[in-house]
């Protein structure tokens, strides 16, 4: 997401810094807050964080060249951006409802929020969300297929709350063959062990982890996606992805879902691994060329870096930091 806007920001014209690692591919200008992706090199938590920390404090010293600072850090940023008196916002991209966490954003209720689903806000009513801006990806990396195949969908990761067992269970009882491509976090193994055979049945065929370059046709062939969560999901952008191919999402009810999936029309939500083999069989009804032209209105690039830019507007405007040109310069973390 963080590329996404970077990209979509430049490309309308304002000049944006990007603080991230070096291996980075961006049209901004990059300022490498360590050589590659911390998650590739498998670095350990206290290392991870003594980096980001590292990054903020550039940020921070750096800030009096830009018009706005946008965080993608979670919590880490607050004490900064509120002792340096900084233009800031800070997108939160997970779950909320962690206990613990409670106590310190309270204690930060004056930082500038932007959700990425009214749903996320919900154990957080209090906080100072300045927007709800729902993810949104390039229109040219999706390429939608009026008529999909014979075989059901699993993209994301083999983890409890993402709950493969039940796409598997689904497409079993739908006589339909299951295709799950799904990344395996070292936090998850465990879990994925435990369901291993479950992926072994004769009508799945697990791809493991696939990147952006084969998603599309992964997507775009499929029937529907499956996307039979067990926790209240901040945003799930696989189901856009699905939508920008033109392919419908049968989805579990819960968090940000009815936020996303208009109720035959983009696919159905359902409550049970029931009503969602009754939905397999309505698939049928849904015309793939309307789920992409939903994607179009509602979740691509553009739409999601202009509402973004109100956001900035909004913030300069409450902060009175804006310096130099209009939102000319910005900042993304």
């Amino acid at each position: 997401m963080v590329s996404y806007l970077t990209e979509e920001l430049v490309h309308q014209g304002h000049d944006v810094t990007l603080f991230a690692s070096g291996d980075s591919t961006t049209s901004a200008r990059l300022w490498p807050g360590c050589d590659t992706a911390l998650r590739l090199k498998g670095e350990p938590d206290a290392s991870a964080l003594a980096q980001h920390l590292l990054m903020i404090e550039c940020v921070t010293q750096q800030a009096y060249r830009f018009d706005i600072v946008h965080f993608h850090l979670d919590f880490m940023p607050f004490s900064m951006i509120r002792s340096a008196g900084l233009a800031a916002v800070t997108t939160l991209h997970g779950r909320q409802d962690i206990e613990g966490q409670l106590s310190l954003f309270r204690e930060f209720d004056d930082m500038h929020l932007v959700s990425i689903s009214d749903a996320q806000r919900t154990s957080m009513p209090w906080a100072n969300w300045t927007a709800t801006v729902h993810h949104g990806v390039p229109s040219r990396l999706y390429t939608p297929c009026p008529v999909g195949s014979e075989y059901l969908a699993f993209l994301g990761r083999i983890s409890p709350e993402k709950r493969a067992d039940r796409a598997v269970e689904i497409a079993r009882r739908a006589g339909m063959q299951l295709r799950v491509a799904a990344k395996i976090d070292e936090a998850d193994r465990e879990y994925y062990e435990t369901i291993r055979g479950t992926l072994e049945q004769p009508h799945v065929q697990f791809l493991s982890e696939i990147g952006d370059a084969d998603k599309c046709a992964f997507l775009r062939k499929a029937a529907a996606l499956l996307f039979p969560i067990d926790w209240p999901e901040p945003f799930g952008l696989v189901m856009i992805e699905a939508l920008a191919c033109g392919t419908p999402v049968i989805a579990f009810r819960g968090g940000s879902v009815e936020e996303i999936i208009e109720e035959g029309v983009t696919g159905f939500i359902v409550e049970s691994v029931e009503e969602a083999v009754e939905a397999v069989k309505r698939i049928p009804s849904i015309d793939r060329r309307r789920c992409r032209a939903v994607f179009e209105e509602r979740f691509s690039a553009r739409r999601m870096c202009n509402d973004y830019l109100r956001v900035y507007e909004r913030v300069i405007e409450e902060t009175s930091a804006g310096n130099g040109p209009y939102l000319d310069r910005a900042a993304v973390a």
